[in-house]
């Protein structure tokens, strides 16, 4: 989930100077500024995606509610992230569509199951519209390159931190702690896809502690 933080003081500013305003009028280094803020704030992380953003020419101010459903909000600083500048994905897929689950909301994290396979599933109808806007691949014949990418990359990640991705980790005291460093930041930035590897470790974590209760139960049954 992102936290959003105070605006740019140059937005500030210039929303100060020009209190009817919208964001179509706002000069490019403002933009920048913008976009600079939401990525430190996103640990250089796409706020849709979670790949790699390596600077602001990498990305756009994406608004989580489109200009044209709210133009009240254009320059709302808590309405705008950085997303990825990926083709048919993300940012350049939602366009002026509804967007009922953003990465600003806690239901982010529960709601989207992310497997080892690459694909991420929605467990509510919410996070299914979620998918199917920003095309954040449930399916392979709907994004198979980027479930691809993002297997290889979570993998790779997975292995940096001496897990198997072949081979379900049951230490629950290890599963946290990889939890807490892979969300820690190093120098500003998070490892790419690192909420995802995150979201898969806690998938772990919840499957070792049901399967525990039921051994706890039927022993104390027998």
């Amino acid at each position: 989930m992102i936290s959003k933080g105070v605006e740019p003081t140059s937005l500030t500013t210039w929303k100060q100077k020009n209190p009817h305003g919208n964001y179509n009028q706002l000069p490019d280094n403002i933009r920048r500024d913008i976009r600079d803020q939401a990525l430190k704030e996103q640990f250089y992380l796409c706020a849709y995606c979670c790949q790699r953003i390596v600077d602001i020419d990498a990305c756009h101010n994406e608004h989580l509610e489109a200009q044209s459903l709210n133009y009240l909000r254009s320059l709302d600083f808590a309405n705008i992230v950085a997303s990825c500048n990926t083709r048919n994905q993300c940012g350049i897929a939602h366009k002026s569509q509804p967007l009922p689950l953003t990465p600003l909301m806690k239901e982010c994290e529960i709601e989207l199951k992310f497997k080892i396979s690459g694909r991420v599933e929605g467990l509510t109808e919410q996070a299914r519209m979620m998918i199917q806007v920003l095309n954040l691949g449930n399916h392979e014949k709907n994004n198979r390159s980027f479930i691809q990418k993002r297997k290889q990359l979570s993998d790779a990640l997975l292995w940096k931190s001496g897990v198997n991705p072949g081979e379900e980790l049951e230490n629950e005291e290890l599963l946290e702690l990889l939890i807490a460093e892979l969300a820690e930041p190093e120098q500003g930035k998070l490892e790419p896809f690192a909420p995802v590897v995150i979201n898969i470790l806690k998938g772990w974590l919840q499957v070792h502690a049901s399967n525990s209760r039921v051994h706890n139960n039927s022993g104390a049954a027998d």
